[in-house]
């Protein structure tokens, strides 16, 4: 399954022509597409108006949704964070770290245009659509 991360949302809904955003819409139409708690709550922060939420709450709320941060996500994200950090790589968000560690733990691809996950990628065998 492929999981949307919010930078891919965000772009998605405000329309930005972006290739992670076309891979979205692309990906919707052929196969299942899940979204993290986590990402849930992030996009719908950024809603504008209350039909914005509305509206963005139902599409992503008709996918697949995960609950990410549980007790050994938790603790695999921060071993993760911590290795890291050992080869010079400092990841900026704590969301992140859960959201790229549940991917890895549970076997699915990342969309994404979020530099942070390219260390999960290179160092820790994360799966991204590219």
């Amino acid at each position: 399954m492929v999981i949307a991360d919010s930078s891919v949302w965000v772009d998605a809904f405000r329309d930005r022509n972006t290739p992670q955003a076309q891979a979205l819409w692309d990906i919707l139409a052929e196969e299942r597409v899940g979204v993290c708690d986590l990402v849930l709550c992030e996009v719908l922060q950024g809603a504008r108006s209350e039909s914005e939420f509305r509206h963005i709450r139902q599409t992503l709320l008709a996918l697949d949704v995960f609950e990410v941060a549980d007790v050994p996500t938790a603790i695999s994200a921060a071993q993760n964070y911590r290795l890291l950090r050992t080869k010079g790589v400092t990841i900026r968000r704590t969301v992140d770290c859960l959201i790229a560690t549940f991917c890895i733990r549970e076997g699915h691809t990342l969309l994404h245009s979020d530099r942070d996950f390219d260390p999960f990628e290179e160092h820790l065998g994360l799966r991204v659509l590219h």
